[in-house]
């Protein structure tokens, strides 16, 4: 078989684009007022990171840039909100923020390879 980096790539921002979408939308849909009462306006920059950014990475539209404000918005969520979880085991027996550690590694991974062929735009330097 093949090998397909792009084909893995296209996975890739779907899966954390995708994922992360659903945040987004639940805060426009019911507003952030939780996060602004503890971080004034700079609350208002979780659409940024979960509406904006993973459009851009479904995309594949600048994507190097929005997985650095993925990323951002995964470690002010870690900060924040899971802070007391940060070196803690889960019920399951999971890390108990894996799933924000695994969209922050996921950014990160797209900062360093790009959105690959199957994207919106490919010719900058920050796509």
């Amino acid at each position: 078989m093949q090998k397909n980096t792009d084909l893995g790539l296209l996975v890739l921002r779907i899966s954390l684009g995708g994922l992360m979408l659903f945040h987004g939308v639940a805060k426009v849909l019911h507003g952030i007022s939780f996060l602004t009462e503890t971080m004034g306006l700079f609350g208002y920059a979780v659409y940024i990171g979960e509406v904006i950014a993973p459009l851009a990475i479904l995309l594949g539209w600048r994507s190097r840039i929005a997985s650095v404000f993925f990323g951002i918005t995964c470690v002010v969520a870690i900060g924040m909100v899971h802070s007391k979880e940060l070196f803690s085991i889960s019920e399951h027996g999971g890390y108990a923020n894996e799933l924000l550690m695994l969209y922050l590694l996921g950014s990160v991974t797209l900062f360093f390879t790009g959105a690959g062929k199957y994207s919106v735009s490919s010719s900058n330097n920050w796509d």
